[in-house]
């Protein structure tokens, strides 16, 4: 009696066996699914990181993650995306190429040439200027030309004088003319043409036989009057100044052009003038003088730019915009769009189009800019189509820091 229920116990177990092991045999499937969901093999196809580069595009990379100086994540480049593709070339794709507004231009040979602008105010050509001041003592009786800025034509009377030594000189002439002494009417005549006596006024005396009170004064140029000194009934002396004339059939127009700027400037280059007093009017000049001096104020050089002005709308003293198209080379040169170029300050770089939505940022060197343009020395080749304008470019300090951010492959 004392080993029944041992015996009993025995027999349960037993008994529990044969169900313990169906529940094992069918709990192993389950823990060997829950096992499968627990942990799941690696997908097929996962792209393979080579290396982590510069966010900013700096020259530096990393074999495993890190952060820059400033603080932002090295990006992680891919085995698929330099596969085939120049070094550092970048991928987007061509929906994100639209959006971002790309686009390029090809790098070419292309003449280059600045413009140059400069101020200016319009003048008389001083070689047309001229003034009148008889060679003789006078009193002036008539007046005919009395105002300044009256326009005048040559040979025109400007005024009739009496000189006692103009009438004297017409009586020795006559009695010359006599022929008493030989060759005295030839130096009585030379006498009058050096006082400037009109040759119609000695035929006009030949003809009277008889000196004329009063000789005329006339104008040696067509134009107009600039200054005028003489006055009805005042006596003048021999080599006074009475007027000062100007022809303004052409004329200066005299531009400060910067220092920078003049050796761009050569005789014989043609430039656009206008005119504060003609609006959306142009007129072609050609420098005919660069002054040999600078002003030193203003750290300009006078340069000369002669103008036709056959109506005489041009007047002395209007102001004047001037722009002279400087060559910068001799021959065309290869030269990429302005906007193309990321300057970093220390660097500059142009995004290079490799394929479709492939771009390799590159340093070039450069030269001089002109127009738009930009002259390459180095780093890229005619033909190659550069990034232009995208409108993530804000200013030039960022420029390069936008683009390659903008353009850096997404995992």
């Amino acid at each position: 009696m004392k080993h029944a229920p041992l015996f009993l116990g025995f027999a349960l177990v037993v008994a529990a066996v044969p169900g313990s092991g169906r529940a094992a045999e069918s709990a192993a499937p389950a823990a060997a699914h829950a096992g499968h969901e627990a942990a799941p093999a690696l997908p097929t196809g996962e792209r393979k990181i080579l290396y982590y580069r510069n966010a900013m595009g700096l020259p530096d990379t990393s074999p495993v993650p890190k952060k820059d100086g400033m603080g932002m994540d090295y990006v992680p480049v891919y085995e698929d995306e330099v596969a085939g593709v120049a070094p550092g070339t970048v991928r987007i794709s061509p929906d994100k190429v639209q959006k971002l507004g790309v686009r390029t231009e090809a790098a070419a040979l292309r003449p280059l040439a600045r413009t140059v602008r400069a101020l200016g105010t319009v003048q008389p050509i001083e070689q047309n200027e001229v003034v009148v001041a008889p060679k003789f003592d006078a009193w002036i009786e008539i007046l005919h030309v009395n105002t300044t800025g009256q326009p005048v034509t040559r040979g025109q009377s400007l005024m009739e004088v009496y000189s006692p030594a103009l009438v004297l000189a017409q009586e020795e002439y006559l009695l010359a003319s006599g022929g008493a002494v030989p060759g005295l009417a030839e130096g009585a005549l030379q006498k009058l043409r050096n006082l400037d006596v009109p040759e119609d006024e000695i035929a006009a005396l030949r003809k009277r036989g008889k000196a004329s009170h009063t000789i005329s004064v006339r104008s040696p140029i067509t134009g107009v009057v600039t200054e005028r000194k003489a006055i009805k009934g005042m006596r003048f002396m021999a080599g006074e100044q009475l007027f000062s004339l100007a022809d303004l059939s052409k004329v200066w127009v005299l531009a400060d052009v910067f220092e920078q700027d003049v050796s761009l400037v050569a005789v014989g280059q043609t430039a656009r003038v206008m005119l504060n007093a003609f609006p959306g009017q142009t007129f072609t000049g050609t420098v005919t003088m660069i002054h040999p001096t600078m002003t030193a104020e203003n750290r300009t050089v006078k340069v000369h730019l002669e103008l036709p002005n056959p109506t005489g709308a041009l007047r002395p003293a209007m102001s004047a915009t001037v722009e002279l198209a400087a060559p910068v080379a001799a021959s065309p040169v290869l030269a990429v769009p302005d906007s193309a170029v990321l300057d970093t300050g220390s660097r500059q770089v142009v995004l290079v189009e490799r394929g479709e939505g492939q771009f390799e940022p590159r340093p070039v060197r450069l030269g001089v800019k002109a127009d738009g343009y930009v002259q390459v020395l180095d780093g890229v080749t005619a033909g190659e189509k550069v990034v232009i304008r995208a409108n993530f470019l804000i200013d030039a300090e960022s420029n390069l820091r936008a683009a390659l951010g903008g353009f850096s492959a997404k995992p």
